[in-house]
C-alpha cells in the first residue's frame, strides 16, 4: 500500500460525491504516512510517490501531470496566497524538494534533492539549489520517469 493508492481511491469518491470516505481516506493518508494530499488534487495516471509518499505535502490546486514521481518530503504550495505550482508530464522531483507560488515546472524536467524552485522550470531541464536555477538541459524525451533513469545521450 502506497499514499497514491489512498489518494486514487479517495479521489474516486471524490469525484463520484461520496460524502464522508474521501475525508476519512485523507485522515487514514495522514496517519499513515504523515502526508497531506487532498482528494481533489488532480494527479494524472502513471503518476507516483516514492518510498510509500511519507511526507508529501500538495496544495489542493495543484496540478500534476501524467507519470511523474515525487519523492519523500515533498512540499507544493501556494506562495503566501498564490496560485499553486502546475507540474507538466515526465517530471522527477527529488526528496525533500519545494515548489512554491504560481510557477510551471516544463515537462521531461529534473528538480534535484532539496531543491527550492520559486520560478518557473524551462521543459528538458535539470535544476537544484537554493533558489533552483537550471544546471543541465537534457534532450527532449530523455527522462524515463518509471524507470527513474536517463537515456545515455541525455545531454
Amino acid at each position: 500500500m502506497n499514499a497514491i493508492h489512498l489518494y486514487r481511491l479517495a479521489n474516486f469518491f471524490y469525484r463520484k460525491r461520496v460524502p464522508l470516505l474521501p475525508g476519512l481516506l485523507r485522515f487514514l493518508m495522514f496517519f499513515l504516512y504523515n502526508s497531506v494530499i487532498e482528494p481533489s488534487c488532480p494527479i494524472g495516471r502513471g503518476s507516483s510517490f516514492a518510498h510509500g509518499g511519507i511526507g508529501v505535502v500538495l496544495h489542493p490546486e495543484s496540478r500534476i501531470g501524467e507519470r511523474v514521481l515525487i519523492g519523500q518530503g515533498v512540499t507544493l504550495g501556494g506562495n503566501f496566497g498564490s496560485a499553486p505550482p502546475t507540474v507538466e508530464d515526465d517530471v522527477w522531483i527529488g526528496p525533500g524538494a519545494r515548489l512554491l507560488g504560481a510557477i510551471t515546472i516544463g515537462r521531461n524536467s529534473i528538480i534535484g534533492a532539496n531543491a527550492v524552485v520559486i520560478r518557473d522550470v524551462p521543459a528538458n531541464s535539470v535544476v537544484g539549489g537554493v533558489p533552483a536555477k537550471v544546471i543541465k538541459t537534457l534532450k527532449p524525451g530523455a527522462l524515463d520517469v518509471k524507470q527513474g533513469s536517463l537515456r545515455d545521450d541525455a545531454a
